[in-house]
């Protein structure tokens, strides 16, 4: 993922000696140099980071799909990219899916297993990542455009162990891959729940946007 593509509504605010805060400061007080930040209806500003999805999908042999990186051959890593302007966690998920993993593949979302934060690079220190996972449910995975020419494979929890898989951040963590398998148990029997409910235009803050 690059830093271009990360998320938020952005509006750039003058530059200024005094830092802005905390999220919540009202409009009109100076901000950080270079601080983007975006302002509400009733002038309360909110600071922006820059979002991505780790995308880890799961087959019903409880089995990792996994891409070699393209800017790092003999490394594999889950689905994953920059959340872009004006999507949803669940669009972004899915459009990564499609980019990275091919439009054959159908998947089905299951929902948040882990959110954090990490340093992308000496620029970008904090970055938000949020794992959301999706089983397999038909059809064949291929590299899309964004992993063109990369490798593809399925993996187990005990081959990525056995084999000494170099993963990337985050599944690199044994940990999490444990908590992916235990949640991805329990929600693929669950029916079906609505994870992105639809976003009202007016926003559900009426209260603020009555002063």
């Amino acid at each position: 993922m690059s830093p271009e593509r990360a998320s938020g509504t952005e509006q750039r605010v003058g530059a200024s000696s005094t830092p802005i805060g905390r999220v919540g400061r009202l409009a009109g007080m100076p901000a950080a140099p270079g601080l983007h930040v975006i302002a509400s209806v009733g002038g309360r500003l909110f600071e922006t980071h820059p979002a991505a999805v780790v995308v880890p999908v799961v087959n019903g042999r409880e089995e990792f799909l996994l891409l070699e990186s393209p800017r790092r051959p003999g490394w594999w890593e889950p689905v994953n990219g920059a959340i872009e302007r004006g999507e949803t966690l669940l669009e972004a998920a899915l459009r990564e899916v499609r980019e990275e993993a091919g439009h054959e593949l159908r998947v089905r979302p299951l929902g948040v297993v882990h959110a954090s934060t990490f340093a992308y690079d000496a620029q970008v220190t904090h970055m938000i990542s949020v794992t959301y996972l999706m089983a397999s449910a038909d059809g064949d995975a291929r590299p899309g455009d964004d992993m063109r020419g990369s490798r593809v494979r399925w993996a187990a929890p005990d081959e990525i162990e056995s084999q000494s898989l170099r993963l990337l951040p985050p599944l690199d963590h044994a940990w999490l891959r444990q908590r992916t398998l235990e949640l991805f148990r329990l929600w693929v029997p669950a029916p079906d729940a609505p994870l992105q409910l639809d976003l009202a235009p007016s926003g559900w803050n009426k209260h603020e946007h009555a002063h």
